[in-house]
């Protein structure tokens, strides 16, 4: 690796961390760095999700404060993303590399439609449960489980704007503020890039330079 790729990816890193915490799609901008340089799709994928695990970690501890009284909440919710992590990781591994160029625009699309959606959706449900004279559960319905775990299983497949999802994920689905969301959602990425780093640490190739850089300006940045 010469020194202007590491350079490059070292700023990336560090763009990626900034934004990571807040928004949850800081591997649109390392991912494809990765790709420039000749690393191969699934290569990059599996050594940069190694990397996001320490800036997980700090995005998780900067919202600590949020998470005062949700632990319930997010045991129930983390099993959900833990079981999506492994099984978007096998995924990766076992499926044709053309499967992962195939579906990743499209999973990324969908984050981007549920962002621009979710204000919407969130009101029509609320106005629904009002009109029956109901409230949404403190944890979220089984729904909220079921799309925490596809999810984690995107986020195991890979990374990019997983926070979006479950941003919009757990704004129409529980009833809290948005700094509280974003908390338990830091939580959540991390469980599923954790799992993920596990199963390809073990079974995978990574590319330990790249993921050592990505992680060391992710986790600074956070």
């Amino acid at each position: 690796m010469s020194l202007g790729e590491i350079v490059a990816i070292l700023l990336a890193g560090v763009a990626a961390g900034t934004i990571n915490t807040v928004v949850g799609s800081g591997t649109l901008v390392t991912f494809p760095t990765l790709l420039a340089f000749g690393i191969p799709p699934v290569t990059a994928n599996v050594s940069n999700t190694v990397g996001l695990v320490p800036g997980s970690l700090s995005g998780a501890i900067g919202y600590r404060r949020e998470l005062d009284g949700q632990g319930p909440r997010l045991l129930r919710l983390g099993v959900a993303s833990l079981l999506g992590g492994v099984t978007g990781a096998v995924l990766l591994l076992v499926l044709p590399p053309a499967a992962f160029d195939a579906v990743v625009p499209v999973l990324i699309a969908l984050g981007c439609v549920l962002v621009v959606l979710q204000p919407r959706i969130s009101r029509a449900v609320t106005a629904r449960a009002e009109a029956r004279g109901l409230t949404r559960p403190e944890h979220g319905s089984l729904w909220v489980w079921v799309l925490v775990y596809l999810a984690g299983v995107y986020g195991g497949y890979f990374g990019a704007a997983q926070g979006v999802l479950l941003m919009a994920i757990l704004g129409i689905g529980l009833t809290e503020t948005m700094q509280r969301n974003n908390a338990t959602k830091n939580v959540l990425a991390l469980l599923v890039n954790l799992v993920a780093a596990v199963v390809f640490i073990l079974v995978a190739h990574v590319n330990w330079a790249a993921a050592g850089l990505i992680a060391a300006c992710r986790g600074a940045a956070s």
